[in-house]
């Protein structure tokens, strides 16, 4: 059973004061006018990309795994607008936890709705499927205040942090589950709840199966979508949050629902899914995170590939 953090007089301890201050600040730089922050999300990425250079390693590495195909000059152009999208994501975080309803709609479009009405109509819940684009919390956000529903995600070892980002998230969703609560993801599905999922990294080797992902033949995927989608009978909705290149804003994009996925084992569910978060994917690489080890994992023998 998932609990989820409160705030207690404890945060206030000396211990997060640094904290605290850099939280005020991301308040105070978010009240500035979008076509000030995008400028500004853009030079901090910049900045990132020459003080995060093993990440800035990492991101040119999966890109050479996925698409060997990618010459060099194209590669290094995409982690230089990946890293924009980094700076940009630290000014979404704060835009999705700090900004009111209103401001968020006013730069956000959505495409798809209806989507989630055929899903209802058979009283079924919903897998949303989502990936890791450096828009996910603002996405989060704008999905929650459409159609609220239920965020899986990781406890932040910061209790500050982990209360903060759990408040946020709950602006404008349910609630919250702790990604290893699987029994209570499978009893909001039955509930015919919305849960938000993203099953593109690699969580490691414990209930994963190595199946394509891109250029990478064996990539370690979570068998997650796999027991969720067959223990509970919901369908999957694949949704993707993007940043507008021309600075008017965002658009999140709900796909056509998959309602009988593949699932006679978890690798043919699995290499299914990779399929579709390929689709997301390619719909903005550039504010996918690609700083991720995603090929961490291997197979036994396989040496690392980073």
């Amino acid at each position: 059973m998932t609990h989820l953090p409160r705030f207690s007089r404890a945060l206030l301890h000396p211990r997060y004061w640094l904290t605290w201050l850099g939280i005020g600040l991301l308040w105070l730089i978010v009240l500035l006018p979008y076509p000030l922050l995008r400028r500004l999300g853009r030079l901090l990425g910049r900045i990132a990309m020459r003080v995060m250079k093993r990440r800035a390693r990492i991101a040119y590495r999966n890109l050479e795994l996925c698409f060997p195909e990618m010459d060099e000059k194209a590669r290094h152009e995409l982690v230089v607008k990946n890293f924009e999208s980094v700076g940009m994501g630290l000014i979404e975080t704060g835009m999705a936890w700090f900004w009111p309803d209103w401001r968020i709609q006013r730069w956000f479009s959505v495409r798809g709705l209806e989507n989630i009405k055929a899903i209802q109509a058979q009283k079924r819940g919903i897998l949303l499927l989502g990936v890791h684009f450096l828009t996910l919390e603002l996405g989060a956000r704008i999905f929650g205040i459409n159609e609220p529903g239920i965020g899986v995600y990781r406890p932040n070892d910061n209790p500050l942090l982990d209360w903060l980002q759990t408040w946020g998230r709950m602006r404008s969703n349910k609630s919250m589950i702790d990604r290893k609560d699987l029994k209570g993801m499978i009893k909001a599905l039955k509930k015919g709840e919305v849960i938000w999922y993203a099953p593109d990294h690699d969580y490691g080797p414990r209930a994963s199966v190595f199946v394509p992902f891109f250029g990478v033949e064996q990539a370690a995927t979570t068998t997650g979508t796999w027991m969720l989608a067959k223990t509970s009978g919901a369908a999957i909705l694949p949704f993707v949050p993007r940043r507008k290149a021309d600075g008017t804003g965002y658009e999140m994009i709900l796909m056509e629902p998959e309602f009988d996925p593949p699932l006679d084992n978890a690798e043919t569910t699995a290499a299914w899914m990779n399929k579709v978060v390929e689709r997301c994917v390619m719909m903005a690489p550039d504010q996918y995170m690609w700083l991720h080890r995603r090929f961490k994992t291997r197979p036994e023998g396989v040496p690392s590939r980073y």
